[in-house]
């Protein structure tokens, strides 16, 4: 039976579904995928959730076209301004790009090339600017101050939430037996979604959080009960390299969220190599942090159907060389 959920009026199940209708005509229905090998090695069924395969290589398409088609077109006039870890930036330039309207993306100086690439393809104009999301975050709050266009955050943004929750609208269309679902966590706009997504179909979806243990604010912020801000951060994982939880996504993920759990750069970069060599299939570091998490806790979590999102395909190629070396001993085979 579904249920409503209501967090102050803002994000909710009929908003999420809302957003997943008006949506459907613009994104791709991504596979959900299995795999006979990963099933026997977790003793569960798995389904792939695979947003790899998006428009713009990453979810974020969904939740940056839904924000766009909220705006009204005189609010546009000025152009859109955001910052991003690069697949924010994708979706954000992307959809401008169909609109006719001018976008300006603040990134990371450490994006990977592949991202900033593809954005400036897209149309976008791309300022490097810091080490992480923040200080690029905090250079386009000043620039939409100087020009007045419009601001689409990358996660913090209830229009964002609900477009990144028509991923968990799709996914239990596909196999509605799904107990449990796995998600990577940065800045939480994706669980945010899915969470409340999820819970509105069935209450008794399990949802876990994934962080980088070189960057789990929000790990230490749900499970201490504060609202924490880290002064550095450092992961392969750059799409979930976030300091600090959003003010909005933090108070939907405690309602919703069933627990958060952090892997290591090892455990990430293995199940990369994992995903390449056994289902051909490229994960960037973000998008490999949940089946990270299934293959390090696959003994905890109790489901028979889990589902784990792979947020995310943009990988820069000339990373591998180092990924398959940090995977190293880590790296899964099955027996």
């Amino acid at each position: 039976m579904k249920r409503s959920v209501n967090l102050g009026n803002f994000l909710t199940g009929e908003t999420v579904y809302n957003a997943w209708k008006r949506l459907e005509p613009f994104v791709h229905r991504t596979p959900l995928l299995t795999s006979s090998t990963t099933n026997q090695m977790v003793g569960k069924n798995v389904y792939f959730k695979m947003e790899n395969q998006q428009k713009t290589g990453a979810f974020k398409f969904r939740g940056a076209t839904f924000k766009l088609m909220q705006l009204p077109k005189e609010q546009l006039q000025n152009g859109v301004v955001t910052a991003s870890a690069g697949n924010h930036a994708q979706g954000v330039a992307y959809a401008g790009a169909k609109l006719g309207v001018k976008t300006t993306i603040f990134m990371a100086e450490g994006t990977p090339l592949a991202k900033i690439n593809a954005t400036k393809a897209y149309g976008a104009e791309v300022v490097l600017i810091g080490e992480s999301f923040q200080e690029a975050f905090e250079a386009s709050l000043e620039r939409k101050a100087e020009t007045g266009a419009a601001y689409i955050h990358p996660f913090d943004d209830y229009d964002v939430m609900a477009g990144q929750g028509t991923i968990a609208m799709e996914m239990l269309r596909q196999e509605d037996r799904i107990d449990t679902i796995l998600v990577p966590i940065g800045g939480g706009g994706l669980i945010s979604g899915i969470a409340t997504a999820a819970k509105h179909i069935n209450r008794n979806i399990r949802v876990i959080g994934v962080q980088a243990n070189g960057a789990a604010a929000m790990h230490k912020s749900f499970h201490h009960n504060v609202n924490e801000k880290l002064t550095s951060v450092k992961t392969i994982a750059e799409g979930i390299a976030v300091k600090q939880p959003g003010k909005n996504t933090l108070p939907v993920i405690r309602k919703y969220v069933d627990d958060i759990v952090t892997v290591c750069d090892e455990e990430i970069a293995s199940a990369i190599v994992y995903m390449l060599e056994r289902n051909k299939t490229l994960m960037e570091g973000a998008g490999a942090a949940s089946l990270a998490a299934l293959f390090k806790y696959h003994d905890r979590i109790r489901s028979r159907n889990c589902g784990v999102i792979v947020s995310g395909g943009n990988l820069d190629i000339g990373m591998l060389p180092m990924i398959q070396k940090l995977a190293g001993e880590q790296r899964i085979f099955a027996s």
